[in-house]
């Protein structure tokens, strides 16, 4: 497989400094020969996206309620284009973040390419399916998945070409814990596909699996945009992330989630965001997002 690496060291989704250095670091800690895992894969490097800076004080400069919205609406056109170009290519991006508002511009950028076939897996302790109106902070990391579902500001709904970029049918939430009543009722709504961690640990990763392989049978499914946040662990396996929650995942039993999506052979792009450095604890974050990534290798 030909894998491009896209770094999008953004932190003005989550509006907490420290998450933009993730790719930089996960870099310097053996990040490309981690994906080529020995001689599979060929992993091209693109480098990291310009991100403009932006002071504080200017966060709300083009919405009242979204912070950041024009680095974060540019940085995202500019990651469709190269997530699209990339799939053009028949190469798999791999999104580094950074935080998850990141999510809209790779969505955006398979949309284009796969159109009305394309499926999207959330993994991520929220369901990001807030809109400016139902957010308890602006944050635009809590907003992506609702955008690309069509639901939020024009500016966000409509980044890289108008209109929605997945149906909510073909989107898949594994691992929410941490949910706005906002999200509740849009999922309550749309009768989104969500597993919660405590139904993953209640029912099992194997009838999970079988009712997620169901589904895309049914909807026909055939190309998956993969979005993992890493406080879909545990907190106190991630302290260095903005928003930890706790009684998540263990290591395994994302290992084994990882595996059983991976085994549809239908992940055609992915992201992984939300790691702060400068947040971490003995580096404890960075290992386990290393062991991590060393089973996402595997599997790509």
């Amino acid at each position: 497989m030909n894998i491009n690496l896209i770094g999008v060291p953004m932190f003005y989704g989550c509006d907490r400094p420290g998450v933009e250095l993730g790719p930089f670091t996960l870099r310097n800690n053996g990040l490309l020969d981690i994906l080529k895992h020995g001689d599979k894969h060929n992993v091209y490097d693109l480098g990291n996206l310009f991100v403009e800076t932006v002071e504080e004080d200017r966060k709300y400069s083009n919405h009242c309620k979204l912070k950041y919205l024009s680095p974060i609406r540019e940085v995202n056109t500019n990651l469709a284009h190269f997530v699209y170009n990339s799939l053009k290519s028949d190469c798999f991006p791999f999104v580094v973040g950074g935080d998850h508002s990141l999510g809209l511009g790779s969505i955006s950028g398979a949309s284009k390419f796969f159109g009305d076939d394309l499926g999207v897996i959330w993994i991520d302790a929220h369901g990001d399916i807030n809109t400016h109106e139902t957010s308890p902070t602006g944050n635009v990391h809590g907003m992506p998945l609702a955008a690309s579902m069509g639901f939020g500001y024009e500016d966000l709904t409509n980044l890289y070409f108008s209109g929605k970029k997945v149906n909510p049918k073909k989107t898949f939430i594994f691992c929410a814990r941490d949910l706005d009543e906002g999200e509740h009722k849009l999922i309550s709504n749309l009768g989104l596909n969500v597993w919660t961690t405590s139904d993953i640990k209640k029912i099992g990763l194997q009838k999970v699996a079988e009712d997620f392989y169901s589904i895309i049978d049914r909807e026909e499914i055939n190309n998956i945009h993969l979005s993992f946040d890493i406080d879909c662990l545990d907190s106190e396996l991630v302290p260095g992330t903005g928003t930890p929650v706790n009684q998540g995942m263990n290591l395994e039993e994302a290992q084994q989630l990882l595996r059983a999506v991976f085994e549809s052979r239908k992940i055609k792009s992915m992201d992984f965001v939300e790691f702060n450095p400068v947040i971490d604890k003995n580096n404890q974050t960075l290992n386990n997002c290393i062991e991590i990534l060393n089973t996402i290798a595997i599997y790509l």
